[in-house]
């Protein structure tokens, strides 16, 4: 899913596009970097990332499932009970993803100081 139309068909093939396209979402890294202390129940997932509703942590879960990066298992118990947990291929992201939160948290005043100083260029008013 691309949040835009590509203008080029084959961009759409791209595996770089394909995968940071779901990755690079608003809340697929937080629930992965969540799963990575292990299995988590919905309701634990969502008191520990508060702002996200509960609508869009299950779309999230469901894709992650569906690219196969987190497994689904539920329970037949009343309430029914459903836990998620990272699959191989999702453990194999935490190395690359633990690199890039690393980056962020050390770079993060950095960013927030360069934001505040940025003065946005003045528009060129057309003759």
């Amino acid at each position: 899913m691309t949040l835009h139309k590509l203008k080029d068909p084959k961009a759409g093939l791209c595996p770089i596009r394909d995968v940071l396209d779901r990755l690079g979402d608003r809340w697929s890294l937080l629930v992965i970097q969540e799963l990575e202390a292990g299995t988590l129940r919905f309701s634990e997932l969502r008191n520990r990332i508060s702002d996200v509703s509960q609508r869009m942590l299950a779309q999230t879960l469901r894709r992650l499932e569906q690219d196969g990066l987190v497994s689904r298992q539920v329970f037949a118990t009343v309430p029914l009970r459903v836990e998620y947990t990272l699959t191989p291929l999702g453990h194999s992201l935490l190395k690359p993803l633990r690199s890039m939160l690393d980056w962020a948290l050390e770079n993060h005043d950095a960013v927030r100081a360069a934001r505040e100083a940025y003065i946005a260029p003045l528009a060129i008013a057309a003759n």
